[in-house]
């Protein structure tokens, strides 16, 4: 079965076990090839995709590390998932998956 993954606080019509907070995180680089195109951005305007793909591939990883250790738990669901995102220094970005992984009872 395919882990559950919400953002509510409850799975309708179940009743859960919470076994515990659940996390996955990634922390990335920009390279030169992006900083150099999102630099020339910043002066012409626009969306920056390579930042866009970065970002979301970083939430993607977040997620699937974040599921990974809510199975090594025996969950059947993630309740309350949030992401979170900042930078821990000067060209990186980290991306922090979180919620409250439960088992139905």
């Amino acid at each position: 079965m395919k882990m559950i993954v919400t953002t509510c606080d409850v799975v309708p019509g179940q009743q859960v076990q919470v076994l515990g907070l659940v996390r996955g995180n990634i922390v990335t680089s920009k390279n030169i090839g992006r900083d150099l195109m999102a630099g020339l951005k910043n002066i012409a305007g626009g969306e920056i995709k390579s930042y866009t793909q970065m970002i979301s591939e970083g939430r993607n990883v977040a997620e699937e590390r974040m599921i990974a250790e809510a199975e090594r738990l025996g969950a059947d669901a993630i309740i309350c998932m949030r992401f979170a995102g900042g930078s821990v220094m000067e060209g990186t970005v980290e991306m922090l998956a979180y919620g409250t992984a439960v088992k139905f009872v």
